[in-house]
Protein backbone atom coordinates (compact mmCIF):
# COMPACT_ATOMS: atom_id res chain seq x y z
CA UNK A 1 0.00 0.00 0.00
CA UNK A 2 1.11 3.53 -0.68
CA UNK A 3 1.67 5.83 2.29
CA UNK A 4 -1.26 7.98 1.20
CA UNK A 5 -3.51 4.91 1.22
CA UNK A 6 -2.30 3.91 4.68
CA UNK A 7 -2.98 7.40 6.03
CA UNK A 8 -6.43 7.51 4.44
CA UNK A 9 -7.33 4.11 5.94
CA UNK A 10 -6.07 5.19 9.36
CA UNK A 11 -8.04 8.43 9.28
CA UNK A 12 -11.22 6.65 8.21
CA UNK A 13 -10.77 4.14 11.06
CA UNK A 14 -10.27 6.87 13.66
CA UNK A 15 -13.32 8.79 12.48
CA UNK A 16 -15.37 5.61 12.69
CA UNK A 17 -14.02 4.98 16.21
CA UNK A 18 -15.07 8.50 17.24
CA UNK A 19 -18.59 7.84 15.93
CA UNK A 20 -18.79 4.57 17.84
CA UNK A 21 -17.56 6.32 21.01
CA UNK A 22 -20.08 9.16 20.78
CA UNK A 23 -22.91 6.71 20.03
CA UNK A 24 -21.88 4.73 23.12
CA UNK A 25 -21.78 7.80 25.34
CA UNK A 26 -25.22 8.81 24.16
CA UNK A 27 -26.63 5.33 24.74
CA UNK A 28 -25.40 4.91 28.31
CA UNK A 29 -27.47 7.87 29.45
CA UNK A 30 -30.67 5.92 28.87
CA UNK A 31 -29.73 2.23 28.77
CA UNK A 32 -29.66 -0.08 31.78
CA UNK A 33 -26.54 0.33 33.94
CA UNK A 34 -25.55 -3.32 34.19
CA UNK A 35 -25.25 -5.09 30.84
CA UNK A 36 -28.15 -7.26 29.75
CA UNK A 37 -27.40 -10.96 30.21
CA UNK A 38 -27.79 -11.49 26.47
CA UNK A 39 -24.98 -8.99 25.83
CA UNK A 40 -22.69 -10.77 28.28
CA UNK A 41 -23.60 -14.07 26.63
CA UNK A 42 -22.24 -12.68 23.35
CA UNK A 43 -18.70 -12.12 24.67
CA UNK A 44 -17.40 -15.54 23.52
CA UNK A 45 -17.44 -14.03 20.02
CA UNK A 46 -14.38 -12.06 21.13
CA UNK A 47 -12.65 -14.97 22.87
CA UNK A 48 -11.40 -16.72 19.77
CA UNK A 49 -8.05 -18.32 18.92
CA UNK A 50 -5.44 -15.86 17.68
CA UNK A 51 -5.91 -15.54 13.91
CA UNK A 52 -3.13 -16.95 11.75
CA UNK A 53 -3.06 -13.79 9.66
CA UNK A 54 -4.05 -10.12 9.84
CA UNK A 55 -7.62 -8.95 10.41
CA UNK A 56 -8.93 -5.81 8.77
CA UNK A 57 -8.89 -3.02 11.43
CA UNK A 58 -12.48 -2.07 10.48
CA UNK A 59 -13.55 -5.61 11.40
CA UNK A 60 -11.70 -5.38 14.73
CA UNK A 61 -13.38 -2.07 15.56
CA UNK A 62 -16.81 -3.35 14.55
CA UNK A 63 -16.42 -6.37 16.85
CA UNK A 64 -15.57 -4.10 19.76
CA UNK A 65 -18.52 -1.80 19.07
CA UNK A 66 -21.07 -4.52 18.32
CA UNK A 67 -20.05 -7.12 20.91
CA UNK A 68 -17.91 -5.29 23.48
CA UNK A 69 -19.86 -2.07 24.02
CA UNK A 70 -23.23 -3.67 24.95
CA UNK A 71 -21.51 -5.86 27.59
CA UNK A 72 -19.92 -2.95 29.46
CA UNK A 73 -21.16 -1.47 32.72
CA UNK A 74 -22.46 2.08 32.18
CA UNK A 75 -20.03 3.62 34.65
CA UNK A 76 -19.95 6.84 32.64
CA UNK A 77 -23.68 7.48 33.00
CA UNK A 78 -25.35 9.13 35.96
CA UNK A 79 -26.79 6.11 37.76
CA UNK A 80 -23.75 4.07 38.74
CA UNK A 81 -23.21 4.22 42.50
CA UNK A 82 -20.75 1.38 43.08
CA UNK A 83 -17.17 1.31 44.37
CA UNK A 84 -16.79 5.12 44.69
CA UNK A 85 -16.30 5.34 40.93
CA UNK A 86 -16.48 8.68 39.17
CA UNK A 87 -17.18 9.19 35.49
CA UNK A 88 -14.91 10.90 32.98
CA UNK A 89 -15.17 14.62 32.27
CA UNK A 90 -15.48 15.55 28.58
CA UNK A 91 -12.22 17.52 28.65
CA UNK A 92 -10.34 14.63 30.27
CA UNK A 93 -11.83 12.14 27.82
CA UNK A 94 -10.92 14.26 24.80
CA UNK A 95 -7.43 14.77 26.20
CA UNK A 96 -7.12 11.00 26.60
CA UNK A 97 -7.86 10.51 22.91
CA UNK A 98 -5.20 13.09 22.10
CA UNK A 99 -2.71 11.46 24.50
CA UNK A 100 -3.16 8.18 22.64
CA UNK A 101 -2.53 9.94 19.35
CA UNK A 102 0.56 11.67 20.75
CA UNK A 103 1.87 8.27 22.00
CA UNK A 104 4.32 9.81 24.45
CA UNK A 105 6.40 8.11 27.12
CA UNK A 106 6.13 10.48 30.08
CA UNK A 107 9.21 9.23 31.92
CA UNK A 108 11.74 11.89 30.94
CA UNK A 109 11.64 15.47 29.68
CA UNK A 110 13.66 14.51 26.60
CA UNK A 111 10.93 12.02 25.63
CA UNK A 112 8.04 14.47 25.98
CA UNK A 113 8.46 18.06 27.20
CA UNK A 114 4.69 18.58 26.84
CA UNK A 115 3.77 15.59 28.99
CA UNK A 116 6.27 16.48 31.71
CA UNK A 117 5.29 20.17 31.82
CA UNK A 118 1.56 19.40 32.01
CA UNK A 119 2.05 16.72 34.69
CA UNK A 120 4.11 19.07 36.84
CA UNK A 121 1.48 21.79 36.46
CA UNK A 122 -1.34 19.38 37.34
CA UNK A 123 0.52 18.24 40.47
CA UNK A 124 0.87 21.87 41.55
CA UNK A 125 -2.86 22.38 41.03
CA UNK A 126 -3.71 19.26 43.06
CA UNK A 127 -1.46 20.40 45.91
CA UNK A 128 -3.20 23.78 45.88
CA UNK A 129 -6.72 22.31 45.71
CA UNK A 130 -6.02 19.93 48.59
CA UNK A 131 -4.50 22.68 50.73
CA UNK A 132 -1.15 20.91 51.16
CA UNK A 133 2.12 22.64 52.11
CA UNK A 134 4.26 24.55 49.62
CA UNK A 135 7.07 22.38 48.30
CA UNK A 136 5.00 19.21 48.34
CA UNK A 137 5.80 17.07 45.29
CA UNK A 138 4.77 13.75 43.89
CA UNK A 139 3.80 11.58 40.99
CA UNK A 140 0.81 10.79 38.83
CA UNK A 141 0.31 7.02 39.02
CA UNK A 142 -2.41 4.53 38.10
CA UNK A 143 -4.59 4.79 41.19
CA UNK A 144 -4.69 5.01 44.97
CA UNK A 145 -3.06 1.60 45.42
CA UNK A 146 0.07 2.74 43.58
CA UNK A 147 -0.19 6.14 45.25
CA UNK A 148 -0.20 4.50 48.67
CA UNK A 149 2.68 2.25 47.64
CA UNK A 150 4.75 5.19 46.37
CA UNK A 151 4.15 7.39 49.41
CA UNK A 152 4.80 4.51 51.81
CA UNK A 153 8.03 3.72 49.96
CA UNK A 154 9.07 7.31 50.66
CA UNK A 155 8.15 6.81 54.32
CA UNK A 156 10.13 3.57 54.49
CA UNK A 157 13.16 5.28 52.94
CA UNK A 158 12.98 8.26 55.26
CA UNK A 159 12.65 6.31 58.52
CA UNK A 160 15.37 3.81 57.66
CA UNK A 161 17.70 6.48 56.29
CA UNK A 162 17.29 8.27 59.62
CA UNK A 163 18.42 5.02 61.28
CA UNK A 164 21.45 4.78 58.98
CA UNK A 165 20.06 2.05 56.71
CA UNK A 166 19.94 2.22 52.88
CA UNK A 167 16.82 0.18 52.17
CA UNK A 168 16.92 0.66 48.40
CA UNK A 169 20.42 -0.84 48.26
CA UNK A 170 20.26 -3.39 51.06
CA UNK A 171 16.59 -4.34 51.31
CA UNK A 172 14.87 -5.19 54.57
CA UNK A 173 17.05 -8.15 55.57
CA UNK A 174 18.68 -7.01 58.80
CA UNK A 175 17.08 -3.57 58.68
CA UNK A 176 15.87 -1.79 61.83
CA UNK A 177 12.25 -2.65 62.51
CA UNK A 178 9.48 -0.27 61.41
CA UNK A 179 6.13 -0.14 63.20
CA UNK A 180 3.08 0.52 61.02
CA UNK A 181 -0.09 1.75 62.74
CA UNK A 182 -3.48 1.72 60.97
CA UNK A 183 -7.11 2.17 61.87
CA UNK A 184 -9.19 -0.97 62.28
CA UNK A 185 -11.15 -0.08 59.12
CA UNK A 186 -8.07 0.51 56.97
CA UNK A 187 -8.68 0.12 53.24
CA UNK A 188 -7.27 -3.13 51.78
CA UNK A 189 -5.37 -1.23 49.07
CA UNK A 190 -3.13 0.25 51.75
CA UNK A 191 -2.51 -3.19 53.24
CA UNK A 192 -1.69 -4.49 49.78
CA UNK A 193 0.89 -1.73 49.40
CA UNK A 194 2.44 -2.64 52.75
CA UNK A 195 2.68 -6.25 51.63
CA UNK A 196 4.44 -5.35 48.38
CA UNK A 197 6.90 -3.12 50.27
CA UNK A 198 7.84 -5.93 52.64
CA UNK A 199 6.30 -4.20 55.66
CA UNK A 200 3.65 -6.88 56.05
CA UNK A 201 -0.13 -6.84 55.86
CA UNK A 202 -0.49 -8.65 59.17
CA UNK A 203 2.32 -6.97 61.11
CA UNK A 204 0.35 -3.74 61.46
CA UNK A 205 -0.87 -2.42 64.78
CA UNK A 206 -4.61 -1.84 64.49
CA UNK A 207 -6.22 1.03 66.38
CA UNK A 208 -9.89 0.69 67.45
CA UNK A 209 -12.41 2.89 65.68
CA UNK A 210 -15.61 4.61 66.77
CA UNK A 211 -19.16 4.03 65.59
CA UNK A 212 -18.45 5.73 62.24
CA UNK A 213 -15.12 4.02 61.54
CA UNK A 214 -12.92 6.90 62.73
CA UNK A 215 -9.60 6.04 64.39
CA UNK A 216 -9.80 6.69 68.13
CA UNK A 217 -7.12 9.19 69.10
CA UNK A 218 -7.30 7.98 72.72
CA UNK A 219 -6.41 4.41 71.69
CA UNK A 220 -3.14 5.05 69.84
CA UNK A 221 -0.21 2.79 70.75
CA UNK A 222 3.16 4.30 71.71
CA UNK A 223 4.69 6.02 68.65
CA UNK A 224 8.34 6.77 67.85
CA UNK A 225 10.60 7.82 65.01
CA UNK A 226 10.39 4.40 63.41
CA UNK A 227 6.60 4.46 63.15
CA UNK A 228 4.47 4.98 60.05
CA UNK A 229 1.01 6.09 61.15
CA UNK A 230 -1.66 5.71 58.45
CA UNK A 231 -4.73 7.92 58.66
CA UNK A 232 -7.90 7.79 56.57
CA UNK A 233 -9.60 10.77 54.93
CA UNK A 234 -12.97 9.36 53.90
CA UNK A 235 -13.94 5.92 55.16
CA UNK A 236 -14.90 3.84 52.14
CA UNK A 237 -18.16 2.79 53.79
CA UNK A 238 -19.25 5.82 55.80
CA UNK A 239 -17.23 8.72 54.39
CA UNK A 240 -15.99 9.52 57.92
CA UNK A 241 -12.60 11.16 58.59
CA UNK A 242 -10.05 10.26 61.24
CA UNK A 243 -9.45 13.10 63.78
CA UNK A 244 -6.27 14.22 62.06
CA UNK A 245 -5.68 17.47 63.93
CA UNK A 246 -5.46 15.73 67.32
CA UNK A 247 -3.53 12.71 66.08
CA UNK A 248 -0.97 14.52 63.91
CA UNK A 249 0.30 16.80 66.67
CA UNK A 250 0.90 13.83 68.95
CA UNK A 251 2.50 11.75 66.18
CA UNK A 252 4.87 14.50 65.10
CA UNK A 253 6.00 15.03 68.66
CA UNK A 254 6.97 11.35 68.72
CA UNK A 255 8.80 11.66 65.38
CA UNK A 256 6.44 9.36 63.46
CA UNK A 257 5.79 9.61 59.70
CA UNK A 258 2.12 10.33 59.02
CA UNK A 259 0.59 8.99 55.81
CA UNK A 260 -2.96 9.76 54.64
CA UNK A 261 -5.06 7.42 52.51
CA UNK A 262 -7.45 9.96 51.04
CA UNK A 263 -8.57 8.23 47.86
CA UNK A 264 -11.72 10.34 47.59
CA UNK A 265 -12.17 12.18 50.89
CA UNK A 266 -9.24 14.59 50.55
CA UNK A 267 -11.08 16.36 47.73
CA UNK A 268 -13.64 17.61 50.26
CA UNK A 269 -11.08 20.31 51.06
CA UNK A 270 -12.06 22.04 47.80
CA UNK A 271 -15.59 22.71 49.04
CA UNK A 272 -16.24 25.55 51.54
CA UNK A 273 -19.12 23.45 52.89
CA UNK A 274 -17.09 20.29 53.54
CA UNK A 275 -13.48 21.46 53.95
CA UNK A 276 -13.80 21.40 57.75
CA UNK A 277 -13.74 17.60 57.51
CA UNK A 278 -10.17 17.68 56.17
CA UNK A 279 -8.69 19.98 58.82
CA UNK A 280 -5.45 18.59 60.19
CA UNK A 281 -4.64 16.33 57.26
CA UNK A 282 -2.34 18.99 55.83
CA UNK A 283 -0.04 18.25 58.80
CA UNK A 284 0.83 14.80 57.41
CA UNK A 285 4.03 13.81 55.62
CA UNK A 286 2.45 12.03 52.63
CA UNK A 287 -0.90 11.62 50.94
CA UNK A 288 -2.51 9.28 48.40
CA UNK A 289 -5.60 10.08 46.38
CA UNK A 290 -7.47 9.11 43.22
CA UNK A 291 -8.24 11.43 40.35
CA UNK A 292 -10.65 8.92 38.82
CA UNK A 293 -13.01 9.35 41.76
CA UNK A 294 -14.23 12.87 42.53
CA UNK A 295 -12.15 14.77 39.96
CA UNK A 296 -13.72 12.43 37.36
CA UNK A 297 -10.57 12.19 35.26
CA UNK A 298 -11.19 8.61 34.15
CA UNK A 299 -9.02 5.54 34.57
CA UNK A 300 -6.14 5.19 35.26
CA UNK A 301 -5.14 8.19 37.38
CA UNK A 302 -3.98 8.39 40.99
CA UNK A 303 -1.71 10.83 42.78
CA UNK A 304 1.05 10.29 45.35
CA UNK A 305 2.16 13.40 47.25
CA UNK A 306 5.03 13.80 49.73
CA UNK A 307 5.85 16.84 51.87
CA UNK A 308 9.57 16.22 51.25
CA UNK A 309 9.68 15.01 47.63
CA UNK A 310 13.36 14.09 48.01
CA UNK A 311 12.28 11.09 50.08
CA UNK A 312 10.12 9.95 47.16
CA UNK A 313 12.95 10.58 44.68
CA UNK A 314 15.39 8.47 46.70
CA UNK A 315 12.83 5.65 46.89
CA UNK A 316 11.96 5.67 43.19
CA UNK A 317 14.79 7.00 41.02
CA UNK A 318 16.90 4.74 38.83
CA UNK A 319 19.81 5.48 36.53
CA UNK A 320 21.40 3.79 33.53
CA UNK A 321 23.81 5.05 30.86
CA UNK A 322 21.04 5.34 28.28
CA UNK A 323 18.57 7.17 30.55
CA UNK A 324 19.21 10.79 29.64
CA UNK A 325 18.01 12.73 32.70
CA UNK A 326 18.65 16.45 32.96
CA UNK A 327 19.22 18.72 35.93
CA UNK A 328 17.14 21.51 34.41
CA UNK A 329 13.78 19.74 34.54
CA UNK A 330 11.79 17.56 36.90
CA UNK A 331 11.99 13.98 35.61
CA UNK A 332 8.81 11.98 36.39
CA UNK A 333 10.84 8.78 36.37
CA UNK A 334 12.52 9.95 39.59
CA UNK A 335 9.22 9.99 41.49
CA UNK A 336 7.21 7.14 40.00
CA UNK A 337 7.45 3.34 40.29
CA UNK A 338 7.04 3.13 36.51
CA UNK A 339 9.63 3.85 33.83
CA UNK A 340 7.61 3.55 30.63
CA UNK A 341 4.39 5.35 31.48
CA UNK A 342 1.37 6.81 29.75
CA UNK A 343 1.11 10.60 29.81
CA UNK A 344 -1.88 10.44 32.16
CA UNK A 345 -0.91 13.76 33.69
CA UNK A 346 -2.22 15.41 30.52
CA UNK A 347 -5.73 14.12 31.22
CA UNK A 348 -5.44 15.28 34.84
CA UNK A 349 -4.36 18.73 33.62
CA UNK A 350 -7.23 18.92 31.10
CA UNK A 351 -9.90 17.87 33.60
CA UNK A 352 -8.75 20.29 36.29
CA UNK A 353 -8.27 23.11 33.78
CA UNK A 354 -11.83 22.59 32.55
CA UNK A 355 -13.26 22.62 36.10
CA UNK A 356 -11.25 25.22 37.94
CA UNK A 357 -11.61 25.41 41.70
CA UNK A 358 -15.31 26.34 41.50
CA UNK A 359 -16.14 23.45 39.19
CA UNK A 360 -14.34 20.94 41.40
CA UNK A 361 -16.17 22.27 44.46
CA UNK A 362 -19.47 22.03 42.60
CA UNK A 363 -18.94 18.31 41.92
CA UNK A 364 -18.28 17.67 45.61
CA UNK A 365 -21.27 19.74 46.75
CA UNK A 366 -23.65 18.29 44.18
CA UNK A 367 -22.78 14.63 44.77
CA UNK A 368 -22.93 15.05 48.55
CA UNK A 369 -26.36 16.63 48.12
CA UNK A 370 -27.46 13.65 46.03
CA UNK A 371 -26.25 11.31 48.80
CA UNK A 372 -28.39 13.14 51.36
CA UNK A 373 -31.37 12.87 49.00
CA UNK A 374 -30.92 9.10 48.85
CA UNK A 375 -30.59 8.86 52.63
CA UNK A 376 -33.64 11.04 53.28
CA UNK A 377 -35.80 9.17 50.79
CA UNK A 378 -34.87 5.73 52.09
CA UNK A 379 -35.22 6.78 55.71
CA UNK A 380 -38.64 8.28 55.01
CA UNK A 381 -39.69 4.94 53.51
CA UNK A 382 -38.85 3.24 56.80
CA UNK A 383 -35.41 1.81 56.06
CA UNK A 384 -32.40 2.18 58.34
CA UNK A 385 -29.49 4.43 57.38
CA UNK A 386 -26.51 3.04 59.25
CA UNK A 387 -24.04 5.91 58.92
CA UNK A 388 -23.96 9.61 59.52
CA UNK A 389 -24.14 10.92 55.95
CA UNK A 390 -21.28 13.40 56.19
CA UNK A 391 -20.11 13.10 52.60
CA UNK A 392 -21.10 11.09 49.52
CA UNK A 393 -21.48 7.63 51.10
CA UNK A 394 -24.76 6.08 52.25
CA UNK A 395 -25.25 2.71 53.96
CA UNK A 396 -28.80 1.37 54.08
CA UNK A 397 -30.10 -1.79 55.70
CA UNK A 398 -33.36 -3.34 54.56
CA UNK A 399 -33.57 -5.63 57.57
CA UNK A 400 -32.05 -9.07 57.80
CA UNK A 401 -28.84 -9.69 55.81
CA UNK A 402 -30.58 -12.12 53.45
CA UNK A 403 -33.29 -9.61 52.63
CA UNK A 404 -30.80 -6.78 52.07
CA UNK A 405 -28.75 -8.93 49.68
CA UNK A 406 -31.92 -10.05 47.90
CA UNK A 407 -32.98 -6.45 47.31
CA UNK A 408 -29.52 -5.50 46.05
CA UNK A 409 -29.54 -8.41 43.60
CA UNK A 410 -32.98 -7.41 42.35
CA UNK A 411 -31.90 -3.80 41.92
CA UNK A 412 -28.79 -4.81 40.00
CA UNK A 413 -30.72 -7.15 37.71
CA UNK A 414 -33.34 -4.52 36.91
CA UNK A 415 -30.55 -2.26 35.68
CA UNK A 416 -31.96 1.22 36.40
CA UNK A 417 -29.01 1.88 38.72
CA UNK A 418 -26.21 -0.10 40.32
CA UNK A 419 -25.24 -0.29 44.00
CA UNK A 420 -23.08 -2.85 45.75
CA UNK A 421 -23.22 -4.63 49.08
CA UNK A 422 -20.93 -4.35 52.07
CA UNK A 423 -20.61 -5.64 55.62
CA UNK A 424 -19.78 -2.82 58.00
CA UNK A 425 -19.34 -3.24 61.75
CA UNK A 426 -21.26 -6.51 61.55
CA UNK A 427 -24.18 -5.14 59.52
CA UNK A 428 -24.97 -6.12 55.94
CA UNK A 429 -25.88 -3.06 53.92
CA UNK A 430 -26.31 -1.61 50.47
CA UNK A 431 -23.65 1.00 49.81
CA UNK A 432 -24.51 4.03 47.69
CA UNK A 433 -21.47 6.00 46.50
CA UNK A 434 -22.28 9.17 44.58
CA UNK A 435 -19.16 10.37 42.77
CA UNK A 436 -19.97 11.14 39.14
CA UNK A 437 -20.15 14.60 37.60
CA UNK A 438 -22.86 13.18 35.29
CA UNK A 439 -25.39 12.33 38.02
CA UNK A 440 -28.45 14.58 37.88
CA UNK A 441 -31.43 15.06 40.15
CA UNK A 442 -33.47 13.02 37.68
CA UNK A 443 -30.93 10.18 37.96
CA UNK A 444 -31.31 10.26 41.74
CA UNK A 445 -35.11 10.27 41.58
CA UNK A 446 -35.21 7.39 39.08
CA UNK A 447 -32.71 5.41 41.12
CA UNK A 448 -34.48 6.07 44.42
CA UNK A 449 -37.76 4.90 42.88
CA UNK A 450 -36.02 1.72 41.66
CA UNK A 451 -34.60 1.07 45.16
CA UNK A 452 -38.03 1.42 46.72
CA UNK A 453 -39.57 -0.88 44.07
CA UNK A 454 -36.91 -3.49 44.80
CA UNK A 455 -37.48 -3.15 48.54
CA UNK A 456 -41.22 -3.56 48.18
Amino acid sequence: MLRSELVAARDALLKRAALHATDYLEAILSRRVSPHPSAVAGLPALRTPLPAGPTDPETVLRLLADVGSPATVANGGGRYFGFVNGGCLPAAMAAGWLVTAWDQNAAFWVQSPTAVALEETALDWVRELLGLPDGTGGAVVTGATMANLSALAAARHSLLDRAGWDVEANGLFGAPEIQVVVGDEVHPSLLKSLGILGLGRNRVVRVPVDSQGRMRADALPPLDNRTILCLQAGNVNTGAFDPAADICRHAHTAGAWIHVDGAFGLWASVSPEYQHLTQGFELADSWATDAHKWPNIGYDCGIALVRNPEALRFAMSVRAPYLAATEQHREPNDFSPELSRRARGVELWAGLRSLGRAGMAAIVDRTCGHARRFADGLRAAGFEILNEVVLNQVLVSFGKPERTLQIIAHLQSEGVCWCGSTVWQGRTAMRISVSSWATTQDDVDRSLAAMLRAAN
